[in-house]
């Protein structure tokens, strides 16, 4: 019997108790609305259940950061190359394929006044920005901290790897990623991190095992060797960032198109992969908001979870309108991955992680039908 059926059957028997108990004038006023009150409890507590079991089926996880984007607002940004994601003509994939075919989040923000790029990037790793409120590079400051994502995932014997796209024109790079020469390295949070660059140190051991030039993404799909954790980073032509040049001239022109070009060639990447098919989660996150105005700067941002385990799975759009920021993801990656202490905001009782979006033994059965 499902968790969510169980709980049923039990409000359904405490009611049957207590009205059978009010007809023989046992059972005073205020013992009744007690034992109401006590079946609907059991009922909430329970009903999530079943969400989070499909979340603890989760094997593989990918996390996909792209750039500067509301999902909604006030359009500001299209000023600027950036305009609103939801029903742009210049984001058809996002709107379409992805949309239609993922559970994703209406409200979804980076957290308050967290910008420019890199202390979002530092809070899906940490939970927190350090107190960096700019774009550095590694040693800008150097974190000796071990209370983030990736050590945790280590010392739990979980694997885990960074795969990073070096800017067009740029060689493939065979060190530790360390300052802006291969790419956007503010986008990579795990090289601010002692325990990973090992004092700044270029040749790295453990950094270069884990962080990796993107084409070995699909490498690692199809010799089955992925990590269980993969962080992905687009180089800043393809993951939507205004104002970037050069590019491809065999690509779009807009910087939004092709971002959400770069998405639907290389998201069926992950999702044709046995990896994913057999128990993977793949969440697609914009890593911040960037139209006009206090009410539209922090958000909402794009949040898309595509999963055999996804409400809709995989055949129709699910969304909520549940309030989450990049705690949020972190708090969630986590709890999959049963690693703790859970880290900074990802912490605080007010943290919401992302288990809605996750079937429900309702969603479950319906599915299959």
């Amino acid at each position: 019997m499902s968790t969510q059926q169980l709980s049923l059957q039990c409000f359904a028997r405490q009611r049957s108790m207590t009205t059978a108990a009010d007809k023989l004038g046992v059972v005073n006023p205020l013992q009744k609305g007690l034992l109401l009150a006590l079946a609907i409890l059991l009922l909430l507590v329970t009903m999530p259940v079943g969400a989070h079991a499909q979340m603890s089926q989760v094997k593989t996880v990918w996390v996909i950061l792209m750039e500067n984007h509301n999902w909604t607002g006030n359009n500001s940004g299209a000023a600027f190359g950036d305009p609103d994601i939801k029903n742009s003509p210049l984001a058809p994939y996002t709107n379409g394929t992805l949309l239609h075919t993922a559970a994703h989040a209406e409200q979804y923000f980076n957290p308050p006044g967290n910008h420019p790029s890199q202390p979002n990037y530092l809070w899906l790793e940490a939970g927190t920005n350090f107190g960096v409120l700019a774009d550095t590079q590694p040693g800008q400051p150097q974190l000796s901290t071990e209370q983030h994502l990736a050590k945790l995932l280590e010392d739990a014997g979980i694997s885990w790897r960074a795969y990073a796209e070096p800017d067009f024109g740029n060689p493939v790079f065979d060190k530790c990623p360390l300052d802006f020469s291969d790419l956007d390295v503010e986008h990579l949070p795990f090289v601010y991190f002692n325990d990973v660059n090992d004092g700044l140190n270029p040749q790295s051991a453990n950094c270069i095992a884990h962080v990796r030039p993107y084409y070995q993404l699909a490498t690692d799909l199809a010799d089955h060797t992925s990590a269980r954790y993969n962080f992905i980073i687009p180089n800043v032509c393809h993951d939507g960032h205004e104002g970037v040049s050069p590019c491809s001239a065999n690509e779009p022109a807009d910087n939004t198109l092709r971002g959400d070009t770069w998405l639907k060639q290389n998201v069926p990447l992950i999702t044709e992969s046995a990896e994913y098919k057999e128990g993977g989660a793949l969440f697609i996150v914009w890593d911040e908001a960037e139209d006009s105005g206090k009410k539209f700067s922090d958000g909402p941002i794009g949040m898309f979870l595509l999963s055999p385990f996804a409400k809709g799975g995989g055949k129709r759009e699910y969304s909520n309108q549940i309030h989450y920021d990049h705690s949020s993801t972190l708090k969630t990656v986590q709890e999959i991955f049963h690693v703790e202490p859970l880290l900074g905001a990802a912490a605080d009782s007010e943290t919401k992680d992302l288990s809605d979006l996750f079937k429900g033994d309702h969603d479950q059965n319906h599915d299959h039908n």
